[in-house]
């Protein structure tokens, strides 16, 4: 589990106390890192990522997280069950701005009471979250930290997010590989009897960025992919879901 916030100003340390009752655990993460948006006035915040380990699954964790210079609010979460032989709740949804977001009162209740195990949302995040010099993307994940707290947020990437190489995305979500490290344009994972595939289909329409990370995602897939549908890992697994932004077929 990686908890993920920002700061306006640096605060030299990023820290998660944690507990089922009292808040008598703590973990620590490393320094914060510095992301400048690409607009006009160049503003700065200050991402914190710190992952939480040794939970036992299923099991009611309070959190906040902050430093001497100040906490957060006091959220909670359960952590996500182990094994294979369960049905994952999972609220799906993409293309969800700032403005007219109706479904998000819905999730924020969802989230809170417990009747979903996890959020994916399938690209287009703010409309957009680099506009008025990346502005709206912090009001953005303000609005959509009352379920993002709560329980996972898994993303992929759309087009909306394409402004300067995607650079609010990349820093402002935490999704992790199996090989542990963040990676938010292509990562997989397994929840219950699913194995989750989440890839970028605007590799494919942004090339002025570049060629080399289609080749890179085709063969990580490839390889995701022949481990996924080992014989012995179908039939742990033998649901293989895919999240891209644009739809594969129309």
């Amino acid at each position: 589990m990686i908890v993920t916030w920002t700061t306006f100003n640096e605060t030299h340390e990023s820290v998660v106390e944690f507990g089922q009752g009292s808040l008598d655990q703590r973990a620590v993460g490393n320094n914060s890192t510095k992301f400048k948006d690409g607009g006009a006035e160049h503003r700065v915040i200050f991402i914190h990522r710190v992952t939480l380990t040794g939970l036992q699954p299923g099991s009611l964790y309070r959190y906040h997280c902050g430093s001497n210079m100040g906490w957060s609010s006091l959220f909670f979460f359960r952590a996500m069950r182990s094994g294979q032989n369960w049905s994952p709740r999972l609220a799906v949804f993409g293309d969800m701005g700032n403005v007219n977001a109706q479904s998000l009162p819905f999730l924020q209740e969802e989230a809170q009471k417990g009747t979903i195990d996890a959020v994916l949302h399938v690209g287009d995040f703010a409309y957009d979250m680099d506009s008025d010099n990346a502005r709206v993307g912090d009001e953005f994940m303000r609005q959509i930290e009352p379920v993002a707290a709560y329980v996972p947020y898994m993303t992929c990437v759309g087009n909306h997010e394409n402004s300067y190489n995607f650079s609010n995305y990349v820093n402002r979500f935490s999704m992790v590989d199996k090989s542990g490290n963040i990676n938010n344009h292509f990562f997989s994972f397994d929840l219950g009897p699913a194995h989750i595939i989440s890839f970028s289909t605007e590799f494919y329409f942004f090339v002025e960025y570049g060629y080399a990370q289609i080749a890179n995602q085709y063969h990580w897939l490839e390889e995701d992919l022949k481990e996924a549908t080992k014989p012995e890992n179908r039939a742990k697994r033998p649901w293989i879901i895919t999240m891209g932004h644009r739809p594969m077929y129309c």
